[in-house]
């Protein structure tokens, strides 16, 4: 049915160079004409709500460790209140999306705007404004010193042409992505199984290798630790501070970056297992005296502090010099004749694969490993020769489950980068889905609405500097 659709049979121009042509009798209206502001607050005893680009508004878990933990204030009553149906907008991360309709009534940020959205669709609004042309407006829209500190300029954003189609186009174009959604989300959550599937099997030849060694004859005794079980009789068991440096990284302070001393820096969703990703980096100012204790250096291991705890890769010198934020622990090797870190590694997956730094949270509050339990937890040492041995073994062992979970990743990566462009093309008129949206049952089997399904890829978590309370400051419009 997606291949089947079609363009419009007659277009006009739009006006704005992203947006190009659009169907002829859809309305192109400012945005100044479809919102209003709100400057309700004092409703503490509302739920929290958050924004962020991967999933618009949202109510905000407080135990939840995929989200956002800034700091919420004992004093509520400053917050502004998002009615239900309501624009919500971060101000200094609108240019990358960070905006959308609130599910229900709440409080946001005061450096949020809030706007009444008058627009048949409200889900249909939600898809329009988010869509990739339209965070390319936001973007036009915000300005500053540098990117990563832009702010939404009113008067330019005021300026943004909507595309305004009759209600029932609205409403047809919601149900057609909803549709569209549902299936390719389905997609997607097939490969991921797989994924997790390969994982297992992963965690049990890791399991087997760093706990036993390779000598499947060599006597054993309890290791005194429960993931890690009987291990081989000559091996050692002690707490990491006795072979290896634990340095958490530099708390970011945007308000003090001068640019004297700009290094980039990485945050926890650049660190992914065994592979760490620098490009467009953050700076932040790292003076010389403070560079050995916050930089990086070839054969050091970066570890999660929060988020998924504990995810670990090495930092290989991808760039000559780079810092890491607070978010992260740097891991080095006392004494390099002794231990090997690449064995050292293997114990970390094991580890965060059986939750055991999660374990550290509890119902109520969100995990986090910080410096001095990482310390302290306890890990396996054999002799030097078999760290070696054993970690050369798991880099051939696991290669080829390496290459089928980047094969699949790759894959889900294509799937939403499809969904993206349809969602622009479908919103913005460039594909006419009246016909098929009419064809739909009326309860689509497996419905799952797109934006409750654009999950965080692996990695992505927003808990340092994220969306929620970004400043203080006001924020009129």
């Amino acid at each position: 049915m997606i291949a089947d659709l079609k363009p419009y049979a007659e277009y006009k121009e739009s006006g704005s160079k992203w947006l190009g042509v659009v169907p002829a009798k859809w309305e192109v209206r400012n945005l100044r004409t479809l919102i209003s502001k709100r400057a309700e607050r004092d409703r503490a005893d509302l739920p929290l709500l958050s924004v962020a680009r991967e999933k618009g508004v949202f109510v905000r878990s407080l135990t939840d460790a995929d989200e956002n933990h800034n700091v919420i204030p004992e004093d509520l009553s400053n917050y502004r209140v998002a009615r239900a149906g309501n624009l919500v907008i971060n101000k200094m991360k609108a240019w990358q999306g960070s905006m959308g309709i609130a599910p229900c009534d709440g409080i946001v940020s005061p450096a949020y705007y809030v706007f009444d959205f008058r627009i048949a669709n409200h889900a249909f609004g939600q898809r329009l404004l988010r869509s990739k042309p339209y965070v390319a407006h936001f973007g036009q829209a915000s300005d500053g010193v540098r990117v990563g500190q832009w702010d939404l300029s009113i008067p330019g954003m005021r300026q943004i042409p909507v595309l305004v189609p009759s209600p029932d186009e609205q409403a047809a174009i919601v149900r057609f992505l909803d549709w569209a959604n549902g299936r390719l989300e389905r997609a997607i959550r097939a490969k991921r199984k797989v994924i997790a599937l390969l994982n297992e099997q992963k965690q049990a030849i890791i399991h087997r290798a760093v706990t036993r060694g390779l000598d499947p004859s060599v006597p054993l005794k309890p290791s005194g630790i429960p993931w890690l079980g009987d291990i081989p009789q000559h091996w050692e068991v002690i707490s990491l501070r006795m072979r290896y440096s634990v340095e958490l990284g530099k708390m970011l302070d945007a308000k003090r970056i001068t640019g004297r001393h700009s290094v980039p820096y990485l945050r926890n969703r650049d660190v992914q297992w065994d592979r760490v990703l620098t490009d467009d980096l953050p700076v932040m100012d790292i003076p010389p005296s403070e560079f050995a204790r916050y930089t990086v250096k070839r054969g050091d291991l970066l570890v999660c502090e929060g988020g998924q705890v504990g995810r670990s890769a090495f930092w290989d010198e991808q760039l000559s010099v780079c810092g890491f934020q607070k978010a992260l622990h740097r891991v080095r090797c006392l004494d390099g004749s002794r231990d090997y870190a690449r064995f050292f590694f293997y114990q970390m997956q094991l580890a965060a694969g059986r939750g055991v730094f999660s374990a550290d949270g509890n119902e109520n509050t969100f995990a986090h490993l910080t410096c001095e339990k990482l310390r302290r937890h306890r890990f396996v040492f054999p002799p030097l020769t078999e760290q070696k041995a054993v970690a050369d073994h798991l880099d051939g062992e696991l290669q080829q489950f390496q290459i089928a979970t980047s094969r699949l990743e790759s894959e889900i990566e294509l799937l939403r980068e499809y969904r993206t462009r349809l969602v622009a093309d479908v919103v913005t008129g460039k594909l006419d889905v009246r016909e098929a949206a009419a064809k739909l049952p009326e309860e689509p089997d497996g419905l799952e609405r797109l934006d409750n399904t654009e999950s965080l890829v692996e990695g992505e978590e927003e808990i340092e500097g994220a969306d929620l309370d970004t400043a203080p400051e006001e924020a009129e419009a």
